[in-house]
């Protein structure tokens, strides 16, 4: 078999772990980024627990 086949078949081999590698590790970012996210989410929607009622609430400026 000629030395240049038996290369481009390693080389192929190796970038196909390549890409299967760089797909795993994006996929761990993403799932980071999502369960980051799902924690920022509900301490948007409502005031801080240590508050006292009505504080962080809507203000009415014209009162």
């Amino acid at each position: 078999m000629d030395m240049s086949l038996v290369t481009a078949a390693v080389g192929m081999m190796a970038s196909n772990t390549q890409s299967q590698v760089a797909t795993r590790v994006l996929k761990m970012n993403l799932d980071a980024q999502k369960q980051v996210l799902q924690l920022l989410a509900p301490a948007q929607n409502m005031p801080s627990a240590n508050n006292a009622p009505g504080i962080g609430g809507n203000l009415d400026i014209l009162a």
